[in-house]
């Protein structure tokens, strides 16, 4: 059960799941899509991580979806905060040589926008 014994309905959820996938978008998403576009090789990595995100969410008996695609972000943005890290900002950004963090978020939004959740 939840803390404080206050249980999330499914409703709930999903719209936070929405603005988790809309700020990560307006984050790192757009940008990084847009250059993904423009560069193969960084298109090549985001989507092996798009594949690899996939494989965790089907291991896990998830499915690609709202709610799954967020609660990723989620963990991705809770590990790059624990090891002392911030995700930087989009203009800070060089793109041919983003982490492995960036990557996983930017194939998150790509899933999503794939998924027609955004």
């Amino acid at each position: 059960m939840p803390p404080y014994g206050l249980a999330m309905t499914h409703s709930a959820r999903v719209l936070t799941a929405h603005a988790v996938l809309d700020q990560l978008m307006a984050s790192v998403g757009v940008d990084g899509l847009v250059a993904a576009l423009r560069n193969p090789g960084l298109l090549a990595a985001v989507d092996q991580h798009s594949a690899a995100i996939r494989e965790t969410l089907r291991t896990a008996g998830r499915d690609v979806d709202v709610v799954s695609l967020a609660g990723y972000a989620r963990s991705v943005l809770a590990l790059l905060n624990r090891s002392g890290h911030t995700l930087p900002e989009p203009d800070a950004i060089d793109w041919a040589r983003a982490g492995t963090h960036v990557l996983r978020l930017v194939a998150t939004c790509a899933l999503a926008e794939d998924a027609g959740l955004l």
